[in-house]
């Protein structure tokens, strides 16, 4: 583990006032937005999934059609192409309404909480795990990517 050497980690010294309450309640808030980026992830895969399979019900239309079933591709073109995913809304505007007036509001409120009680400082609950952590002097255990030889 680290033998505190000073100059470990200096862009992630906790700001001079900063108690260790606070990193822990802003190491929370920052992991909580952090599951608010994979939620927005998976909203995304849940756009392009959605995206491709309307694409591919298209061609699935296109191939029921030159098969000689016009009714039944008719009734899927007419009902299900193009379809909304929940009323008014395509994917897009699903991840659109959630950036809009959720995951854009937490980064915000976020980053003033970091601003107002850390300097603004970033992940300073990680850097003390960091720390606490690593092998200090031990290759794979840098502090710091330019202490890397």
């Amino acid at each position: 583990m680290s033998d505190d050497d000073p100059r470990d980690l200096p862009s992630r010294a906790v700001p001079d006032g900063v108690s260790d309450a606070t990193v822990d309640a802003l190491g929370a808030l920052s992991e909580a937005l952090e599951t608010t980026e994979r939620a927005r992830g998976h909203l995304y895969t849940f756009h392009q999934l959605t995206g491709e399979a309307d694409l591919a019900l298209g061609e699935a239309v296109e191939k029921l059609r030159a098969a000689g079933h016009a009714d039944v591709a008719d009734r899927i073109a007419t009902d299900l192409v193009g379809r909304n995913v929940i009323p008014g809304h395509w994917t897009f505007q699903v991840v659109e309404a959630y950036d809009d007036t959720y995951w854009s509001v937490f980064r915000e409120h976020e980053r003033a909480a970091r601003e107002a009680l850390a300097g603004g400082a970033r992940h300073l609950f990680e850097a003390r795990m960091k720390q606490e952590r690593r092998t200090a002097g031990r290759a794979g255990h840098e502090a710091a990517p330019e202490d890397v030889r």
